[in-house]
């Protein structure tokens, strides 16, 4: 597993596709290590890790007050808007453990806001304003353009899994804004 940055705080690594976030990555890294965000197993990229139940503390505020920012970047079916910004009511069937658009808020749904940038045309950057279960996958499939790879919510392609990488995380850390970036071999 790539480490991006570490020190007695926290730990910056990129998630390989196929490891739980947060029983396996943390048994990779070793020592007591702390959960702040997690990716679907399916899914890679860079994520950060607390060492210390402080870290934990203030990353996980960082989280709950926006403050710190994820990034992701998708290959799409079909050549979506040059740009966008969706707010969606999502609502998850844990027996299915699959996530649908609903039209109102109710018991068990959820706000979720997203915006994105084309890049070409099929892939796209994407930047998280919340973090709901499969929300990227579900929101642009909800409008015709499934992730590549992601044959729960629409794609018919060989690819094994999304093509969705979370490539990009800010957030403020003792004073200074800490940024990690890393794109992955697709793009």
């Amino acid at each position: 597993m790539e480490i991006l940055y570490s020190d007695k705080d926290m730990v910056v690594c990129v998630k390989p596709v196929g490891l739980d976030s947060e029983r396996e990555v943390p048994q990779e890294l070793g020592g007591e290590i702390f959960p702040i965000h997690r990716l679907d197993k399916n899914v890679g990229g860079v994520m950060v890790y607390a060492r210390t139940k402080a870290a934990a503390a203030a990353l996980s505020k960082a989280v709950q007050d926006g403050s710190l920012v994820k990034e992701y970047v998708a290959k799409v079916h079909e050549t979506p808007p040059e740009n966008g910004d969706w707010t969606d009511f999502l609502f998850k069937d844990s027996t299915k453990n699959k996530v649908f658009v609903v039209k109102k808020e109710r018991k068990g749904v959820k706000k979720a806001r997203l915006e994105f940038v084309r890049l070409d045309e099929n892939l796209v950057r994407i930047r998280l304003h919340t973090g709901r279960s499969h929300q990227i996958r579900v929101q642009f499939a909800s409008r015709g353009f499934p992730l590549m790879g992601d044959h729960k919510y629409g794609s018919k392609d060989e690819a094994t899994a999304p093509m969705l990488f979370s490539c990009c995380l800010t957030f403020p850390w003792k004073g200074k804004t800490m940024r990690f970036e890393k794109l992955p071999d697709w793009v």
